[in-house]
């Protein structure tokens, strides 16, 4: 790939080169698909781009961006970029709270906003907004949205006014907009992308034009896509992990189809557009793979009989493929010789069965994916194997990769060709990565002098720790925050992703948990458990709270109750008090406790529905020191984890079924 300086001026090289191909499909108001090809999104962003710098926008500037995906969104970030500011983006299920913190930090000016009600929760919190002046909203504003904005002081504009005046403005010249983008270096940020917080501050992650240029002059390499690919759109583009698929797209001169991840919905799309790759969430995938054998069950009779039969045969197939041809992660040294013996007659025995099973079974269910399916991508959180097993087995290829905001995002990919389970993929191109103990790392952070650390020795493939990165996708820092980010990167650039794991001896990457506490739910979802629990431990009852959810569909909590206050209260309903652990299981105990933690985690304090906690259980025993506590008194969550598997097991439960 041609070397850019820019973001914009890779994506002026494919536009001129191929102004015909389609860009971008969504559906109108007729529920027909609309297209657009990349002639029409390239002169949308320059007149965009003329009038955002009419409105004041300048190289350095920070523009709020508060939308989900739509043809809105790749305008505006394009746009913005090709003045040299940076965009501020937030998803349109942000609370109220968190778009004030996040506005007011990067001191925007200018904020584009989807529709009205992301407008009244800008405006709610004007006060503390004291740099912003423009709202520019992409849905027609009506009547009432300019009273609100005119009595905030707040000046209202439409996309489509903003975007008619840079028309004509330009009048089709590019003398400016070229000038803008010869400007722009790879040292420029492109974004600040917040990661998640509730009731706790956030965190400005600053990316780089280099960052993405990086990924996207590699990813060749891993990632096959040709001009005219069509990819589906369906995760919040401002999440790190879908911003990049865009990116790649638009690198490759492919087509973004904008859907929802709804079954009702996507599945539709996915028939009409037929598109060749679609990127996902682990949820995503789990739902789809859940909508097909719920068909299947339903149907009953001799098809579910054959899909059963062939969905076994399709995974013992893969089973013994993977080992015959050296598929299988090593992280234990293993002679690959071995492994292709044991596979080889299995394999060979199952190779008829399998070609049967296609034949009969697979290519129905790959024609309800459009029939041109090539490739899906799972990020934002780990594929659960049965899953992974699933889609091998029918015959559709999903490729995992590893990676955090702080990365942009991506620090591992399984090879689309020869791809391995039980990984998410070898160490993405010219990264480095090492595997490193976790005491010796915060022994090294704790005792820094003047913020410079160096990073401990590497551990062997194998064993597992800390997964330190070093390379051309580490974020430039912590807007505002350099005491975090000297703490995040060392001295000679090794950056701590606060993720356990360890190293194949192929140099792929195992996820085994979580050294810092974000939650990483099944769709993709981040959470900071931290304001959570503070929350709930406001409630008289809870002595000690620990929120649970990783790779999961909810959240649920393991509670420690105030056993006197409960006590207390058991004897004031005369309830039998002899038997704690029987006592935490009477109904009043748990409606107790199910009324305190739903009349403080719910939408009115700021949190959002996926925050909720589903299911909780009542621990006997207090948290110990040594135990589930550190000297300082802080959960070890890896420690609860291991102490209380069954509970938690118990409390997921109905999602493994």
């Amino acid at each position: 790939m041609e070397q850019f300086k820019t973001l914009p001026g890779l994506f002026r090289n494919r536009a001129l080169a191929h102004p015909e191909i389609m860009v971008q499909a969504y559906r109108g108001q007729d529920g027909k698909f609309i297209t657009r090809t990349y002639r029409d999104l390239y002169n949308d962003v320059l007149d965009f781009a003329v009038a955002l710098n009419g409105l004041g926008v300048v190289r350095g500037d920070h523009v709020g961006l508060i939308a989900d995906n739509r043809k809105e969104w790749l305008i505006s970030d394009l746009a913005i970029q090709t003045l040299g500011a940076a965009d501020v983006p937030r998803g349109c299920d942000s609370m109220e709270k968190e778009i004030a913190f996040i506005l007011s930090t990067t001191d925007c000016r200018l904020t584009i906003a989807e529709n009205a009600h992301q407008l009244k929760k800008i405006l709610a919190n004007h006060k503390e907004l004291k740099s912003l002046e423009t709202v520019i909203l992409m849905q027609e504003p009506s009547e009432e949205d300019l009273k609100v904005a005119k009595k905030a002081s707040v000046k209202l504009l439409s996309f489509a006014a903003v975007q008619e005046e840079g028309r004509k403005k330009r009048n089709g010249s590019t003398e400016f907009t070229d000038a803008e983008m010869e400007k722009g270096t790879r040292d420029d940020i492109a974004t600040i992308i917040f990661t998640s917080g509730t009731t706790g501050e956030p965190k400005g992650v600053m990316l780089t034009q280099s960052n993405y240029l990086w990924q996207l002059e590699r990813t060749p390499y891993l990632l096959y896509g040709e001009p005219g690919d069509v990819w589906l759109s369906v995760l919040p583009v401002w999440h790190s992990f879908e911003r990049l698929m865009q990116y790649v797209a638009i690198e490759r001169t492919s087509a973004l189809v904008y859907s929802k991840p709804l079954g009702a919905v996507m599945l539709p799309d996915i028939a009409e557009m037929k598109p060749q790759i679609i990127p996902g969430v682990p949820r995503l995938w789990e739902a789809l793979a859940t909508g097909i054998l719920r068909t299947v069950r339903k149907e009953g009779g001799i098809k579910k009989v054959l899909f059963m039969f062939f969905l076994g045969v399709g995974k013992k197939y893969c089973w013994a493929r993977d080992h015959v041809f050296g598929r299988v992660a090593r992280f234990k040294y293993r002679i690959r010789l071995f492994d292709t013996l044991v596979g080889l007659i299995p394999w060979l025995l199952l190779i008829i069965p399998r070609f049967l099973g296609d034949v009969l079974v697979y290519r129905k269910v790959r024609a309800k994916m459009g029939g041109r399916l090539r490739l899906c991508i799972s990020g934002g959180g780990a594929l659960q194997p049965q899953i992974d097993e699933f889609y091998q087995a029918i015959g559709i290829k999903i490729i995992e990769g590893y990676g955090i905001t702080e990365t942009a995002p991506v620090l591992s990919f399984r090879n689309q060709y020869r791809p391995r389970p039980g990984c998410v993929g070898t160490v993405f191109t010219d990264t480095e990565c090492r595997i490193v103990d976790s005491e010796l790392l915060d022994a090294a952070i704790e005792s820094a002098k003047d913020g410079v650390w160096h990073i401990p020795p590497a551990l062997p493939p194998g064993t597992t720790g800390v997964i330190m990165v070093r390379g051309g996708q580490v974020m430039k820092g912590y807007y505002k925050r350099p005491d975090l980010t000297a703490r995040a990167i060392d001295a000679d650039g090794w950056f701590n992703t606060g993720d356990i794991g360890m190293l194949s001896y192929d140099y792929e990457i195992k996820i085994t948990g979580r050294a810092k506490d974000t939650i990483v739910l099944l769709g993709g979802e981040n959470i900071e458990p931290a304001p959570i629990e503070q929350t709930l431990k406001s409630f008289e009852y809870i002595e000690s709270v620990a929120v649970l959810g990783q790779d999961k569909k909810y959240l649920t909590a393991l509670i420690v109750p105030a056993k006197a206050l409960v006590i207390a209260y058991a004897e004031e309903n005369d309830l039998p008090t002899e038997d704690y652990p029987a006592l935490l299981e009477h109904p009043l105990v748990q409606q107790l406790f199910r009324a305190g933690i739903d009349s403080r985690i719910n939408r009115q304090n700021g949190f959002r529905p996926f925050e909720f906690i589903f299911r909780f259980k009542l621990l006997a025993e207090s948290f110990q020191v040594g135990r589930e506590l550190s000297g300082k008194q802080e959960m070890m969550r890896h420690r609860i984890n291991d102490i209380y598997r069954n509970e938690i097991t118990e409390l997921f439960s109905d999602q493994e079924r």
